[in-house]
């Protein structure tokens, strides 16, 4: 039996990366639906999408910016109207988004229930590895389980994880959050190295920003699981 497999994307002011996301995942038979949801950008995002000429593109767009977690749920519940295994992508990974193949096939054959990307190592120096390190001895005290990329957003699901969740965590600790609930649950996780790319950062002072963000909003959601699964 055919799986009916949807890729969420949340996108915001990624005018310069999201055709590219979308041409590297536009011939993936097993992708059923491509759900795009724009957070309110203020750039030619959502004229890209909107004139991206793709059946299988669905195309949403938020009256204003909510954040990602926002834009998540929103995509979640079109996505779960017919979707067995649902994936999550950034908008601005270019077409290297075509390695998502290599999340789909561990979950389509049943052998995990959920699979996170594992990046190579950055070209450009980022932060000093304090985000990555809270992130994954967070994940390990409270379940026993090592991962390594807990931050990373791109991953696949098969449709009764998510039905788990009433709804996902808020800010730039959701895959945190997220990654912790799963296993509390008795789910599967299985890492896979993908040769993915970010629009990285690097050791500027919006990166600094952006890392500090992480690390407060990953800091509270790992209070606030501690405190639902004590």
């Amino acid at each position: 039996m055919n799986q009916y497999i949807s890729i969420i994307i949340p996108v915001y002011n990624e005018e310069k990366f999201i055709k590219d996301t979308l041409d590297g995942i536009k011939d993936i038979n097993d992708i059923s639906e491509i759900v795009v949801i724009d957070d309110g950008s203020r750039d030619n995002t959502a004229k890209i999408v909107s004139e991206y000429s793709l059946d299988k593109v669905k195309f949403h767009k938020l009256d204003k910016n909510r954040g990602k977690g926002y834009a998540l749920n929103y995509g979640l519940k079109i996505a779960l109207e017919n979707a067995d295994i649902i994936g999550f992508l950034d908008g601005d990974l270019g077409v290297c988004s075509s390695e998502v193949e290599k999340l789909i096939q561990p979950v389509k054959n049943n052998e995990v229930d959920v699979t996170i990307a594992r990046f190579p190592s950055a070209k450009k120096k980022g932060g000093f590895g304090l985000v990555k390190g809270l992130a994954r001895n967070s994940v390990l005290e409270m379940t026993g389980e090592d991962l390594t990329s807990s931050i990373s957003g791109q991953r696949v699901f098969k449709r009764e994880v998510l039905e788990k969740f009433d709804e996902m965590p808020y800010g730039y600790g959701v895959e945190v959050g997220m990654t912790i609930d799963i296993l509390k649950y008795g789910f599967k996780i299985k890492e896979i190295l993908v040769n993915m790319t970010h629009n990285e950062t690097g050791r500027s002072l919006k990166g600094f920003i952006h890392r500090g963000k992480q690390y407060y909003h990953i800091k509270k959601i790992v209070n606030q699981k501690k405190k639902e699964w004590r």
